[in-house]
């Protein structure tokens, strides 16, 4: 039974954990929804979900290197996404709702106020609202081009507590684990040093467009508007399982202001 104090939480998925190698891990969905279902009984919970480019990807081959393509793919991907999420959801007698945006709706009161009533109305019908970015008609100036960057704004606007983030990170460490063998894993941190931010960001994926330095940006705007955020695998769903539902912190990093 879970035991932490957050109401609402945020979950945030990358394409790399939602794929494997050119189309969809209906696996690693299954799992997720099932986990996500149990949530959804303690939480008010929205997800942030990448993947709909690897979804259009298997049923049309494009050129993801093209943006215009790639623009494609999502139209074409995101309501077979869509699809697999309510066919398991389905099992539980629930249902999702897409929520696409772009970085000017967090930019206009009238639509990000609107955006959050929809997203509360939701949540009191027992909803699960899956958010992604509306690649097909978001602008260059108004793209924020990454799903780490989506949800921490979605944490903010949509008031939710907490922010989780999985991904084919496991955590941050104090130096990088590919290349050092002594790199330790950092389990709680309540700062983010800006330097910290101006590294090149390196994804895991073909199909990710994010990486720690987008993840540890994400961290720092939650936690400069008094948010939490925790980052675990996506993987192996049992860290933040444990996290989320028996208050244990078997791995990720939790980052929380110090009180």
């Amino acid at each position: 039974m879970k035991t932490q104090s957050f109401k609402r939480i945020i979950i945030k998925v990358g394409s790399h954990t939602l794929s494997e190698k050119d189309a969809l891990s209906l696996d690693r969905i299954k799992n997720l929804v099932y986990f996500l279902a149990d949530l959804m009984q303690y939480f008010e919970v929205i997800l942030v979900s990448s993947g709909a480019t690897s979804a259009g990807y298997t049923k049309f081959h494009l050129d993801r290197k093209e943006l215009v393509n790639k623009q494609v793919l999502a139209a074409i991907g995101q309501p077979f996404l869509m699809q697999t999420y309510n066919d398991f959801l389905a099992k539980f007698d629930k249902i999702a709702a897409q929520i696409l945006l772009t970085a000017s709706d967090f930019d206009s009161r009238k639509a990000s106020k609107n955006a959050k009533n929809v997203v509360d109305t939701m949540l009191k019908c027992g909803i699960l609202p899956i958010i992604n970015e509306n690649d097909t008609t978001a602008t260059f100036e108004f793209f924020f081009g990454d799903n780490d960057s989506l949800s921490a704004y979605a944490t903010h606007y949509f008031n939710a507590d907490l922010l989780v983030i999985l991904s084919d990170i496991d955590g941050l460490y104090d130096k990088n684990p590919h290349e050092f063998k002594d790199a330790k894993l950092v389990s709680r941190l309540g700062y983010i040093d800006k330097k910290w931010l101006e590294q090149s960001s390196k994804t895991g994926s073909e199909h990710g467009t994010g990486g720690i330095v987008t993840k540890l940006k994400a961290a720092s705007f939650v936690l400069e508007r008094n948010k939490a955020m925790f980052l675990a695998s996506g993987f192996d769903l049992s860290v933040v399982r444990a996290f989320l539902l028996e208050n244990k912190q078997i791995g990720g990093t939790f980052f929380i202001k110090d009180e």
